[in-house]
């Protein structure tokens, strides 16, 4: 194991901008699970699963228009609060689940700002990452991220994230709906040789958006297999562990021509 590690090591530092952008070498097996929407399962269904499993995760939190039809379906801000003392990540998805691609700088920052107040009324850490609405991004919502100093944004593209390749705000993932569970399960297995595999899970259940719904049982299944062949499951945030985000967002040319939406 110490011989395997120590060769990896040396392959890694051999690739250009190794010693800059990885701290350590990334362990095989790496998974990013991120909840999208502020959905109120998130806090009564993923929350003590996650515990119980001891794995990590990021939420996405915003606040939909309040002509949603049952505001009851999402978590209020006292249990995203609540989130946050459990010591998961609370990230930032716009004021109204906003499409920021199509939006002016003025716009942009006024949804980002939202969140990041409500977060430091409610003594939640303030959030590092972005996670694009809709998979709506542009050379605008880059620059209002640079300038807001963000570390990382969560797009789409069903591939893995390499981030000696990919830009730290445009990190791939891939979105679990009601029929793909052999598709994620085979994704899983592309989490090696330094690449990692984040998911974009929705409601668990999702009652409010039954296209991305995640049926309970499956989130389990996928759970039972994370443990049960001790795959290192962490937040975007416990990236930072390994990667210099700051130094991948100097080095590397951010590309909105590759696949970035789900």
């Amino acid at each position: 194991m110490i011989k395997f590690f120590l060769s990896s090591l040396l392959i890694l530092a051999c690739l250009p901008g190794f010693s800059q952008v990885l701290k350590q070498p990334i362990p095989d097996k790496t998974v990013v699970l991120t909840f999208d929407d502020g959905v109120a399962s998130h806090y009564s269904n993923v929350a003590p699963l996650l515990l119980e499993y001891g794995f990590g995760g990021t939420f996405f939190v915003c606040e939909f228009p309040p002509n949603f039809s049952d505001s009851t379906l999402y978590m209020n801000w006292r249990q995203i609060q609540q989130l946050d003392r459990m010591g998961f990540e609370v990230a930032n998805h716009t004021h109204h689940h906003a499409p920021v691609g199509k939006l002016s700088e003025e716009e942009i920052l006024q949804e980002i700002d939202y969140i990041e107040e409500k977060c430091d009324s409610l003594g939640i850490k303030a959030p590092l990452g972005f996670a694009y609405p809709g998979y709506s991004m542009s050379e605008t919502v880059l620059k209002v991220l640079a300038k807001k100093n963000y570390l990382l944004a969560r797009a789409g593209g069903e591939r893995v994230y390499k981030p000696l390749e990919d830009h730290p705000y445009l990190i791939p993932s891939w979105a679990t709906e009601p029929e793909n569970e052999k598709e994620i399960m085979e994704a899983l297995k592309q989490a090696k040789d330094g690449n990692i595999v984040v998911l974009t899970i929705h409601g668990v259940p999702d009652l409010e958006h039954p296209w991305v719904n995640t049926p309970s049982d499956m989130f389990k299944r996928y759970l039972e297999f994370l443990k049960e062949h001790q795959y290192n499951v962490i937040s975007l945030e416990q990236l930072t562990g390994y990667i210099d985000l700051k130094e991948a967002r100097n080095q590397i040319k951010a590309n909105l021509n590759k696949r970035l939406k789900n």
